[in-house]
């Protein structure tokens, strides 16, 4: 059996499960799911400022062959390549 490719939104969810968003030092709580990587969530409301980031050490990251960081600020993996 031939395997499907994963809509767009199984995807979002697949890194909502994996996502370490919440345990990184520029986390702000208000509400938000995290995944800021994946480019139908996008970039962060609430957090304004760089304390640190560990997305590089995120299963999202190496699962999906992130390379770029602090994407609740500067947007997603997309965002930041100018795709």
């Amino acid at each position: 059996m031939e395997q499907t490719e994963l809509s767009m939104e199984e995807k979002k969810q697949m890194v909502l499960s994996m996502c370490i968003c919440k345990t990184c030092p520029s986390w702000k709580e208000c509400g938000e799911p995290g995944g800021f990587c994946f480019p139908l969530i996008g970039k962060s409301r609430c957090i304004d400022e760089e304390k640190g980031c560990i997305c590089g050490g995120c299963p999202v990251y190496s699962e999906m062959g992130l390379s770029h960081i602090y994407y609740c600020l500067l947007g997603s993996e997309k965002e930041q390549s100018g795709v």
